[in-house]
């Protein structure tokens, strides 16, 4: 994504990033970047909160109006629990960010994904 930012931008096309790791997007280096530390894949938030949602939207919508030049990273404000433990465990089989019907859905999503790669159509 930060390469396709680059290019866009080179062409007359401003761009916002919205992203997670940190260090990775600063280093590739895109022209604006709005950064929220939430895990991997959750730019944006949580599913379904969407007033969170506006509110990063709208930051990176700022950033873009306000923008004359390619502009520092703006870092939201949010965090995802009161704690940093999703952190340690967020590559764990225990995936505290999906619970209940949310992680049976990302278990059955992972099973159908194995059946297309085995029948070759991925």
């Amino acid at each position: 994504m930060s390469l396709v930012a680059r290019h866009l931008e080179a062409n007359g096309i401003p761009t916002v990033v919205f992203g997670t790791a940190r260090d990775i997007v600063e280093y590739v280096g895109v022209p604006r970047f709005v950064f929220t530390n939430f895990p991997l894949g959750n730019p944006c938030g949580r599913p379904f909160d969407a007033a969170i949602q506006r509110e990063i939207i709208n930051a990176g919508l700022l950033l873009l109006e306000n923008a004359e030049a390619p502009a520092p990273t703006v870092v939201t404000p949010y965090v995802w629990s009161e704690d940093d433990s999703w952190k340690r465990l967020i590559f764990t089989k225990e995936r505290p960010f999906l619970e209940g019907e949310a992680y049976e859905h990302w278990i059955q999503a992972k099973q159908k994904y194995r059946e297309l790669k085995r029948e070759d159509k991925i």
